[in-house]
């Protein structure tokens, strides 16, 4: 069984351009983002089967768009979950720019 929800870690990983949780040292999950100018563009939330239903995923995107938001980052939420999650939690709502065909054209040609 795994641990539970307050023994994981979450860390920016600037080479992957991704922020993880971790529980035990191991990869839980991570939610990938890119660069956009000032814009930090999260595109992907994944977190394994293994650690489903602990609230992982939701600690993750917190701590992932706190610390955007602390470098000075805008928020667009393309990724589903992210999307979901601000609508839930409006305190990042200053800080969060809309998904505009621009950007869903400039990720596609990002990330092929």
């Amino acid at each position: 069984m795994s641990q539970p929800t307050n023994s994981a870690t979450v860390q920016q990983v600037e080479a992957e351009q991704l922020y993880e949780i971790q529980v035990d040292g191991r990869r839980a999950g991570v939610v990938a983002y890119r660069d956009h100018g000032d814009q930090r563009v999260f595109y992907h939330t994944e977190v394994d089967d293994a650690y489903a239903g602990q609230g992982l995923a939701s600690r993750l995107v917190r701590e992932a768009l706190t610390e955007s938001r602390g470098q000075g980052k805008r928020i667009v939420p393309v990724c589903p979950y992210v999307a979901a999650f601000l609508k839930k939690n409006t305190e990042f709502a200053e800080a969060t720019d809309p998904v505009t065909p621009e950007i869903s054209r400039w990720l596609d040609t990002v990330l092929a």
